[in-house]
């Protein structure tokens, strides 16, 4: 990753992510079970790992959200390796609810008992306080408002909209504190940004969009290249990423004056592709 990039995406560790770290920590002593919500397209890369040592104390439920954007075998295969290490993981999708309607007996069952021990030493029964943490534009606030069945988070489709935490009440036995999605400040591997920025959760201004789109098309060439074929017509033996960019361009009307392709907009194709599921369900993370 070059330097500017370092720079970049140093930028992108604002301070409220900061102070909204120090604050998780500060909640997790009153937090019953923590929900962990992950892209589905990037099972690991959109886990902060900065998340994971901090509740590693507490009982987690992992939600894949979004998988209906993502590739139905790779996401098995790495809900399979998280169950290996002991988690337990439920594909979801909030926005169709998919699967929204389990998380309550899961958490319930994840909690059993605890809340047997509760029980049976006579103490009152209280709600269960759950937190949910995620990286941004994870879907955390869709999630809430469907589970909530009202409009309770503010939701866009760009990170970074939820700047506070607040409890919310989603029923008379579970009680939810949502967070602001937080990144870690250092990327170990490139790769990751690349993942985070192709799905959204990097805003688009922070990575520069041709090494972001570039490569995507690698990436799309080598796991995906009859995805390539159907949606822009470029053929399997094209590995030039200027003439598939042209392809694009041509194939799409992104063309300025003269011929040349308009390449903001083609990169602006790519990446709407993807993320609206143009090119079908992808899953980045191969390992």
């Amino acid at each position: 990753m070059n330097k500017t990039l370092m720079q970049k995406q140093i930028q992108w560790y604002p301070g409220h992510m900061f102070k909204s770290m120090r604050e998780i920590r500060e909640r997790l002593k009153i937090i019953d079970l923590v929900i962990i919500l992950l892209d589905a397209r990037l099972p690991f890369s959109s886990m902060n790992p900065e998340i994971l040592k901090t509740v590693k104390m507490k009982p987690v439920l992992l939600l894949f959200n979004k998988s209906s954007l993502a590739d139905p075998n790779r996401l098995s295969y790495h809900v399979q390796k998280y169950e290996e290490m002991g988690f337990t993981g439920l594909n979801i999708d909030a926005i169709s609810r998919m699967n929204v309607n389990k998380i309550h007996r899961l958490a319930q069952d994840l909690l059993k008992d605890k809340l047997e021990r509760a029980k049976a030493k006579g103490l009152k029964e209280r709600p269960i306080r759950t937190i949910i943490l995620g990286i941004p534009n994870v879907g955390k606030s869709t999630l809430i408002n469907t589970l909530a069945q009202r409009k309770a988070a503010r939701t866009a489709n760009t990170p970074g909209i939820t700047r506070a935490q607040q409890w919310i009440k989603l029923s008379s036995d579970f009680e939810l504190l949502d967070t602001p999605g937080v990144l870690w400040p250092k990327f170990d591997d490139p790769k990751v940004a690349y993942h985070l920025a192709i799905t959204g959760a990097i805003k688009d201004d922070i990575m520069p969009l041709d090494n972001v789109c570039h490569y995507a098309l690698k990436f799309l060439k080598q796991y995906y290249p009859d995805r390539l074929l159907e949606r822009y017509e470029i053929p399997h033996e094209m590995d030039d990423i200027g003439q598939m960019l042209h392809q694009i361009g041509v194939k799409r009307g992104a063309l300025l004056k003269g011929g040349a392709i308009d390449e903001l907009r083609v990169y602006q194709i790519i990446l709407t592709d993807i993320r609206n599921k143009q090119l079908g369900g992808l899953t980045f993370d191969r390992t």
